[in-house]
């Protein structure tokens, strides 16, 4: 790269942050501005340092990758966002992006890749890879053949979004409402109308549905 690019990284393991810290530094051209080891870290680090780029995982605690990425954009749109996952499933994609995110790569992908996203999103431009294009492709002619209704995360607030996600993970209400600064009756509130938008009936189909839809992971 020509410049020096300002660039925050997001990844709830240690050793895969060092990893990448690692060999961008090794490649030149990159300054790492700060590290994040979960999602909510993630949203205050873009805010504080302001990068250009923020290198995103997807399955983070406290606040998943992906509703990160929305938050960040909503605050900073000219901020591009990563996504750097290992998860190539549908859901995940179409929600990531729809959340704002420029680029959407596997972690298995060449590191060169991600140095190509870097500069593409860093000039304006969008990336995805090769090996998940084709989802992209395919659910874009889905849309424009059966003009599919909103995202059923769409249905819910940013709130509801993380207050469905720390459930998912097995938080209690007290738990959640210390996490969000929010009172335990006010989760309890949210999670009612969580199950009234999604006509879901328990915990159980709650969790399900994050799982389903990139919200929280099986790890």
């Amino acid at each position: 790269m020509s410049r020096i690019v300002r660039v925050l990284l997001a990844e709830d393991h240690a050793m895969v942050r060092g990893g990448v810290r690692a060999m961008l530094e090794a490649a030149g051209g990159v300054e790492i501005v700060g590290e994040a080891s979960d999602g909510r870290e993630a949203v205050r680090l873009a805010e504080e340092r302001r990068p250009e780029v923020v290198v995103m995982d997807v399955a983070m605690p406290q606040l998943n990758g992906i509703e990160a990425t929305r938050q960040i954009r909503a605050a900073s749109p000219g901020i591009a966002v990563i996504i750097l996952s290992m998860y190539g499933d549908r859901p995940y994609i179409t929600e990531a992006l729809r959340a704002g995110a420029s680029a959407y790569l596997l972690k298995d992908a060449a590191f060169a890749e991600l140095l190509t996203a870097i500069r593409e999103v860093v000039a304006g431009r969008r990336y995805l890879s090769p090996a998940v294009s084709g989802v992209v492709l395919d659910d874009y002619i889905l849309r424009v053949r059966n003009e599919s209704s909103p995202s059923e995360l769409e249905k819910l607030s940013s709130r509801e979004r993380e207050v469905l996600q720390l459930i998912a993970e097995s938080k209690t209400s007290p738990e959640i409402g210390k996490a969000l600064h929010i009172s335990a009756h006010t989760v309890d509130s949210h999670r009612r109308k969580i199950m009234e938008k999604l006509d879901l009936h328990n915990v159980v189909d709650l969790v399900k549905f994050a799982i389903r839809n990139g919200l929280a992971s099986l790890e």
